[in-house]
C-alpha cells in the first residue's frame, strides 16, 4: 500500500513534535546550569517554533480526505 500525503503530514508532524520536544529538553538542562542559562531562551523559542509547525502539518493532515481504496485491477476487462 502506497503512503498517501496525510500520512506523509502525520509522519511530519510527528518528526517536527519530536524536535520541539529535544529542544524543550535541552531548555530544561541548560536551566539547571547557571554557566548555560543565556541558551534557554533562543532553545525555547526554536522548541514553540517547531511545535506551531507541528501543529500545522497536523491540520493540514486532519482537512486532507482520506485515501479511496484501491479498486481490484484483475477480472475488469471492457
Amino acid at each position: 500500500m502506497h503512503k498517501t500525503t496525510q500520512d506523509q503530514y502525520v509522519r511530519l508532524a510527528w518528526n517536527a513534535t519530536a524536535k520541539a520536544e529535544q529542544l524543550a529538553r535541552d531548555a530544561e538542562r541548560y536551566a539547571r546550569n547557571e554557566d548555560f542559562r543565556h541558551k534557554v531562551e533562543p532553545l525555547t523559542a526554536a522548541g514553540r517554533l517547531w511545535a506551531e509547525v507541528a501543529q500545522s502539518y497536523t491540520a493540514i493532515a486532519a482537512v486532507l480526505p482520506e485515501p479511496l481504496p484501491e479498486l481490484p485491477t484483475t477480472g475488469t476487462e471492457y
